[in-house]
């Protein structure tokens, strides 16, 4: 009996038309971009098909892969049109009128600015990129989960 895996799956990522991915793992990765000291992507793993999944994950320099095709990073910032500028706690405060010295009412304002930069996120997303791999570019239909 032959293995239908092998009809759909390839190590050819020019199969893929479409790669799904949660909002929220888009966010957090542009999030722990911003305001880490490391490298979120999203990876689609092969064996590739036409229809593939992001998922969140921390790039390593020099990653061994095993088989006959690597993994594809997407930069989280280029599933959104327009990457807002992430807000941090210091620009936050310096926006506080000198007035406000109440730390819990600082840390709200913050919280406030940064959930309202994650929805900004959220509603930005691209239905359709371009992906970079070894052997060339492809454009593929994006679909937001969640």
């Amino acid at each position: 009996m032959a293995d239908r895996r092998s009809d759909r799956e390839s190590s050819d990522p020019a199969v893929i038309r479409s790669i799904a991915v949660t909002v929220d793992d888009v966010v957090t990765a542009l999030e722990a971009n911003a305001s880490a000291d490391r490298e979120a992507v999203l990876r689609v793993t092969p064996p590739f098909s036409g229809r593939m999944r992001a998922r969140i994950h921390v790039a390593t320099v020099g990653g061994d892969y095993e088989g006959e095709a690597e993994p594809i990073h997407l930069d989280p910032a280029t599933l959104v049109a327009e990457v807002p500028t992430y807000p941090t706690a210091d620009e936050t405060a310096a926006e506080q009128s000198a007035s406000d010295d109440d730390i819990e009412a600082r840390r709200q304002r913050h919280t406030e600015r940064v959930e309202a930069w994650r929805e900004t996120v959220r509603n930005r997303l691209r239905e359709r990129i371009s992906v970079d791999h070894s052997t060339g570019t492809l454009e593929v239909q994006l679909h937001a989960l969640g």
